[in-house]
């Protein structure tokens, strides 16, 4: 498949766009990659996007470990290999076991997971099978994060859902970070 929206030679830019990408830049990620790519066409949107998603990445109620596996199951949930290809290597430098991102790869329910672990994989697989979560898991998540923990938790679910969407329809390629494509 061929990306639709490549990357805009920073000689074409607007001063808008030339300002949203420099946000970036300057922020935690350090560059403008994945899904920051298409969404430079529209910098007001992007410019948002980038700082919720600094937020959830970076400084959620739920820490960077747990946020990391969120994103790991959107991702599978979304087949996104963009999202898949940045983010199971820093799930695994975070502290997610390698055979718990192997097992989401591959669609199933990883075996060996500390509690809280469990709690996030059953809550996001909930959320975007069933498009809610019952009221077990939910009881499960507000027990261990609290509301601000769980508000949260979809927040990292919804943004990422968003990002997913974003690249899925520009068809967005994978950067070359040595992970495994996801299976079909």
């Amino acid at each position: 498949m061929t990306d639709r929206l490549r990357p805009i030679p920073p000689e074409d830019w607007t001063d808008a766009q030339r300002a949203a990408a420099q946000e970036i830049v300057n922020g935690p990620r350090g560059g403008l990659y994945g899904p920051f790519i298409p969404l430079l066409r529209s910098p007001e949107l992007m410019g948002y996007a980038q700082r919720l998603g600094e937020y959830l990445r970076y400084r959620s109620a739920i820490g960077v470990r747990l946020s990391e596996l969120a994103i790991l199951v959107t991702a599978r949930e979304w087949d996104q290999q963009v999202e898949w290809a940045i983010h199971a290597p820093i799930a695994r430098q975070v502290g997610i076991p390698q055979d718990v991102i192997d097992a989401i790869a591959r669609r199933e329910r990883p075996q060996a997971m500390l509690v809280d672990e469990a709690v996030v994989v059953d809550f996001c697989t909930e959320l975007h099978r069933t498009r809610q979560v019952s009221d077990r898991v939910y009881a499960d998540a507000l027990a261990l994060f609290g509301e601000q923990g769980v508000v949260d938790l979809m927040g990292v679910n919804g943004y990422y859902t968003f990002l997913a969407m974003v690249m899925n329809t520009a068809r967005t390629e994978a950067p070359p970070t040595g992970v495994a494509p996801l299976p079909d």
